[in-house]
């Protein structure tokens, strides 16, 4: 056989190759979100019946605040993380200082968590809580997607509704939100943990949880968000001009969906600020780790794959007609 001959073969061998990656990339890549006409609509407690029709993320903003809780099977722990943001929105020293609105995000769940949510709405009445049912799971990344592009708020926070997180420290984002995005201009501000890495809220977690945040952290690094030191805390927020930009551009639905928020917000160029933030563990999570970690390695790959060959990309703002 000539050189030639080899030559081919090696281009052909090296063409079939990238052609099969690329193949296994566009089947491994998760299908377009849809938003079933349902979903666009919302029950709340002075219309438990009657469905009424949601904000939109392209229209301007109707309150200060959108706080976007991902739910699925949370009937226990709902009740105790919605006290926690009703009573600090609603505090003498916070009181009209913040306009807000709770959407609850019914991630497709089987233990009736919309009739629970719209029941504790009723503790609230005077308090814009929105109950919204997805009519399948898509996962946390995706609720909080769809929470996300209903929200009416000029900022937008995304919170687990474990409570695992401190409501209060909303106002040290809000502050940060300030430094980064005056104007309303875009902004993401992340509520971080990494401060607490040596401190017992993570020491006494399970060694296998430990083991996955440092892998998690090294994958982090190679894939281009390793300058955020905590990327999973469930608690972001988004002024309405950088949600505007990201999540429409979103595609995970899986609970890894953060990173890819980070690398969206990275390429426009949006100021991302890390805050220190408590926290502590909660027991019920519904993550299992084996499955998640291989799950996470697969879903970086397959963001990182289709931003870096251009299948996935953000498209910054237009500005605004004078």
């Amino acid at each position: 056989m000539d050189q030639s001959s080899l030559l081919y073969g090696a281009i052909t061998l090296v063409v079939c190759g990238l052609s099969s990656l690329y193949v296994a990339l566009v089947i491994w890549s998760p299908p377009p979100i849809v938003t079933r006409d349902s979903e666009k609509q919302y029950l709340c407690h002075a219309s438990p019946k009657k469905s009424r029709p949601l904000s939109r993320l392209a229209d301007p903003g109707s309150v200060d605040l959108t706080i976007v809780v991902p739910a699925y099977n949370e009937t226990e722990r709902l009740p105790v993380m919605l006290e926690a943001t009703i009573d600090h929105l609603t505090s003498p020293t916070l009181k009209n200082k913040h306009s807000f609105e709770v959407l609850i995000i019914d991630d497709g769940s089987s233990d009736h968590t919309s009739a629970a949510a719209l029941k504790l709405a009723g503790k609230y009445p005077k308090c814009d809580i929105r109950i919204v049912t997805l009519e399948k799971n898509l996962g946390k990344g995706g609720a909080v997607r769809h929470g996300m592009l209903f929200g009416g708020g000029e900022r937008l926070l995304m919170v687990d509704a474990d409570g695992a997180s401190r409501f209060t420290d909303l106002e040290l984002l809000w502050e940060a939100m300030d430094k980064i995005a005056p104007s309303n201009g875009a902004g993401v501000v992340v509520g971080s943990r990494a401060h607490l890495v040596k401190t017992e809220a993570v020491v006494k977690r399970s060694f296998i949880r430990n083991v996955l945040m440092y892998g998690l952290h090294t994958i982090l690094r190679i894939v281009g968000v390793g300058h955020i030191r905590d990327t999973q805390c469930g608690f972001k927020l988004f002024s309405r001009a950088a949600a505007q930009q990201i999540f429409p551009a979103q595609h995970l639905p899986t609970w890894i969906f953060d990173v890819e928020l980070l690398l969206l917000a990275k390429q426009l160029h949006i100021p991302v600020m890390e805050v220190p933030i408590e926290w502590h563990e909660v027991a019920g999570s519904k993550l299992n780790v084996v499955t998640a970690s291989l799950q996470m390695l697969r879903d970086l790959l397959i963001v990182r794959a289709n931003h870096l060959l251009g299948r996935w990309k953000a498209l910054p703002a237009r500005p605004k007609a004078q």
